[in-house]
């Protein structure tokens, strides 16, 4: 039997301050289970999408950093963990969540081995499916446990437990080794999900610290294979807790004249170079197109090694003070006990009455996964990287943050976190506005990742947002910009050519441009433009200009006026029109017109009819 489950919303008071009233905490992150979703099978799904692409490792509410294992560096697998996988190529401090496509990120990748008898140091992770030798370590599945905020295995084939926490800019692994004279740290600086980095470099301070950077760019691939322009720095401020006397590099010979996108990262020539680089003991700095840095030391059984990573997308000074303000403090039992801490006061802001275990293991993992984009892109002191790539100085009136997937998130994710986290709303616009500013664009993204301009996906899906964050009271953002840029969206992708968007995709684009503008007509006449208003409500009728009253549906219209051919199940056709979609689903979206839908449909009755159909 059903039970009959009650929603509580603890709402923070709407923007002025910004600031949510505290509330008490239940330990309501004991149910989140972030291994849900964290498969890319195709196999299992069943279908070419894939399945929920999440990572099982440890994060904070919208943190810079996820330390997470990771299984896999090729394919749609942007999240770099799937489940069916049993061996693990290292624990990466960043990664995306829940998203298609090549990925992006999954940088410093941190290995924990031992060394094996007639093995010499590899320098290369190696490939599951392919049986190419490297690090790469079978793992316990049983002894795999993670929570939010905290992850942990048992990597079998060295005997080595690893643990990841993190705080919002820092990630922290501890390491339990067995007893052996060589044990190791490696880590791969030019490791990343969708391709690798262009430019590493690592610098040993003394015995106990180390630090670098590593330059990601489109020609080294990464969020779609280079199509996405996927562009930042990653600098990084490191200490280990096992003395660091015997240390050195590796340094793969990539010829300048070989392509580096993910195809070419994958391919066998690329992996056995990596895994025939050269190995440095000499010297305490490393710079190349393809290095990585070991640490080796003995240990007695079961010692453990604790090391933690400040990190920065400003600069390497960010790096090292983010370190400090969050981690030099701190040991890994705080830093978990703190993620913890921090997952149940950002869960607490709904509770349920009347829900089985299993129901508000559901419910709260789902919510978890809606607290991790748009994450923080400033450091501790505000600093931040622009829309023009430069560092810009703090800004009090927001956080700049980053990974606006628009498309995939304005339906649900973001009416959600207007009422629970209207900061965070708050933060995000103001990041979309001094992005458009700061590019010279003047327009709003569609998906947005580390600044940029990806043209992800389709529609106008940052004036929604814009539209109804205004009508629930959040207002600390420049009214008249967002009304720029959002005028200066719609013109630059939208309906007005013809009237409707012709091609292969043409409902979805013409229902969602249609949609989009419907609501920078209502945040027009909200913020007191009327010209404006009517001017974009008018231009939301546009779906009229796609139904087919013929056929009584949706259908897909050529630049000459002309319909696409109507095939055999037409409404129920994936890709007919539509984009990841069929027609029947994609071709309910008018909700701003829903009366006049109803009316072209035939009327209530009939539209209930279809419905239940």
């Amino acid at each position: 039997m059903k039970k009959n489950l009650k929603f509580l919303l603890l709402i923070p008071a709407l923007l002025t301050a910004c600031a949510p009233t505290p509330q008490p905490v239940d330990d309501l992150a004991s149910y989140v289970n972030p291994k849900i979703g964290a498969t890319t099978s195709i196999d299992e799904a069943g279908i070419y999408h894939g399945l929920g692409k999440t990572f099982p490792g440890a994060a904070t509410p919208f943190g810079m950093v996820q330390v997470s294992p990771n299984t896999i560096t090729g394919g749609d697998n942007g999240s770099g963990y799937s489940d069916e996988h049993r061996t693990i190529e290292g624990f990466a401090l960043t990664q995306m969540s829940g998203i298609g496509w090549n990925g992006d990120l999954g940088n410093f990748l941190v290995m924990p081995t031992v060394a094996e008898e007639g093995v010499a140091l590899q320098t290369f992770a190696g490939r599951e499916k392919e049986n190419i030798a490297g690090w790469r370590a079978t793992y316990d599945k049983a002894s795999e446990t993670a929570e939010a905020g905290y992850y942990s295995v048992l990597l079998s084939r060295y005997g080595v437990t690893a643990e990841c926490t993190a705080t919002t800019r820092c990630g922290f692994l501890r390491f339990t080794y067995p007893e052996s004279s060589l044990s190791r740290i490696q880590i791969d600086l030019a490791r990343r999900v969708g391709g690798t980095a262009e430019e590493e470099c690592v610098e040993v301070l003394n015995d106990s610290t180390f630090c670098g950077y590593i330059v990601c760019t489109p020609d080294g691939g990464g969020w779609g294979d280079g199509e996405g322009k996927g562009r930042y720095t990653l600098y990084y401020y490191a200490t280990l807790s096992k003395p660091m006397t015997q240390y050195g590099f590796w340094s793969a010979d990539i010829p300048e004249d070989w392509s580096r996108h993910l195809g070419d990262v994958v391919s066998e020539r690329y992996m056995q170079r990596v895994a025939d680089a050269a190995v440095i003991r000499e010297g305490n700095r490393c710079q190349g197109r393809h290095i990585g840095f070991f640490t080796e030391f003995p240990t007695s059984d079961d010692e453990q090694v604790t090391l933690k990573v400040g990190v920065s997308f400003v600069d390497a000074d960010g790096a090292r003070r983010n370190y400090l303000a969050e981690a030099a403090d701190r040991d890994f039992d705080g830093a978990r006990r703190d993620a913890s801490n921090a997952w149940n006061e950002a869960l607490a802001k709904v509770r349920i009455e009347g829900a089985s275990d299993e129901q508000l293991t559901v419910f709260y993992t789902a919510l978890y996964h809606t607290l991790i984009d748009p994450r923080i892109y400033a450091d501790a002191d505000g600093r931040y990287t622009g829309g023009d790539y430069a560092v810009h100085a703090a800004d009090s009136t927001f956080t700049k943050r980053t990974i606006f997937s628009g498309w995939d998130v304005f339906r649900s994710q973001m009416p959600l976190q207007c009422i629970i986290n209207p900061r965070m709303i708050s933060d995000l616009i103001n990041s979309l506005i001094t992005m458009a500013d700061e590019s010279g664009n003047g327009y709003f993204e569609r998906w947005e990742l580390m600044n940029a301009y990806s043209g992800c996906m389709l529609g106008n899906p940052a004036l929604p947002v814009i539209a109804d964050a205004w009508s629930r009271g959040i207002r600390t953002f420049d009214a008249e910009k967002a009304l720029q840029y959002g005028v200066r969206s719609s013109q630059t992708f939208g309906n007005d050519e013809l009237g409707y968007t012709p091609g292969n995709l043409s409902i979805s684009y013409t229902l969602e441009y249609a949609y989009a503008d419907w609501s920078l007509g209502r945040f027009a006449e909200l913020t007191g433009h009327k010209d404006v208003a009517d001017e974009y409500y008018a231009k939301s009728a546009a779906w009229r200009n796609i139904f087919d009253a013929e056929k009584g549906w949706f259908r897909p219209r050529n630049a000459d006026g002309s319909w696409a051919p109507w095939p055999d199940d037409a409404r129920i056709t994936e890709w007919y029109g539509c984009m990841e979609a069929d027609s029947y689903q994609q071709g309910w979206f008018v909700p701003h017109d829903m009366e006049a839908l109803t009316e072209a449909l035939g009327g209530k009755e009939a539209v209930i009819a279809d419905l239940d159909y």
